[in-house]
């Protein structure tokens, strides 16, 4: 599984969350602690915002930990919202296109996890998709096709509400090619504005997910803790939707539409 992580708040340079801390995203690609393997050395990725509406992307196919220009740009950019991320790949080449964050328009994705049996659903979720959204797929990765499908389902103006039905048409699509639904999910999602993030399975082992407050009033949410002497880390719950803004961070309960549904029945 992948690691990520995750900034909103007064700009830093990206090396503070990124490369710097003991435990930092660059630690964790070759010394994971929370993950089933401990290498994430299937290529790494940067989404930041600026004085753009749409986010800066760097990406490569190289390890972490070993590329120079990484450490180059984290020492040298400095935002208010970013999102990075070092891959463990579940599915799909190592390639650009695969690694995340992915991007559209303003919007940024980013996630850890895996739809259980992709290749028997993967034609049926991208005919399901718009055409002007199918035309948006660059790479070959489950996660990326589940971005496209928040987007499908309308994340501009509902992210919680995309996220859930974007999960029930996984779980269905699985259900009607006979397949048990199996759907790791923990992801993190930005518009430039608020910085949102998900966890859920559809078993009782959801991938790990912490917030914290920082002593310049900032937020972070990762996949797993960087600072372990000094930081004050909330663990999120499983089935949690996370919202975070300039204001606060707000924690909701969440499900798939389909549970949803099917609890009211």
């Amino acid at each position: 599984m992948c690691r990520w992580a995750a900034y909103l708040g007064e700009a830093v340079f990206l090396e503070d969350i990124i490369t710097a801390p003991c435990h930092s995203l660059i630690a964790q690609s070759h010394c994971a602690q929370e993950a089933k393997s401990p290498t994430n050395g299937d290529g790494f990725g940067l989404a930041w915002y600026g004085d753009r509406p749409e986010p800066g992307l760097y990406r490569d196919i190289l390890p972490a930990w070993s590329d120079p220009n990484l450490k180059s740009l984290c020492r040298q950019i400095k935002s208010g919202l970013f999102l990075a991320h070092v891959r463990a790949s579940t599915g799909g080449a190592t390639s650009r296109m695969n690694c995340h964050p992915f991007i559209s328009g303003r919007w940024s994705f980013m996630h850890n996890g895996q739809i259980g049996g992709f290749e028997k659903i993967r034609r049926a979720l991208e005919n399901s998709l718009s055409d002007a959204v199918f035309d948006q797929r660059e790479g070959t990765t489950d996660s990326e096709l589940f971005f496209l499908l928040m987007l499908d389902e309308g994340l501009s103006g509902d992210p919680q509400g995309a996220v859930s039905r974007a999960t029930s048409r996984v779980i269905e699509t699985s259900r009607r090619a006979g397949i048990e639904p199996s759907l790791k999910l923990t992801a993190a999602f930005s518009d430039g504005e608020a910085l949102y993030a998900v966890r859920y399975a559809t078993d009782d082992h959801a991938p790990t997910l912490y917030t914290s407050v920082f002593r310049n009033g900032g937020r972070c949410i990762v996949s797993e803790p960087f600072d372990r002497n000094g930081g004050e880390w909330q663990a999120i719950p499983p089935a949690s939707f996370v919202t975070m803004t300039g204001g606060g961070t707000g924690i909701r309960p969440f499900a798939p539409a389909v549970a949803s549904l099917a609890l009211v029945g």
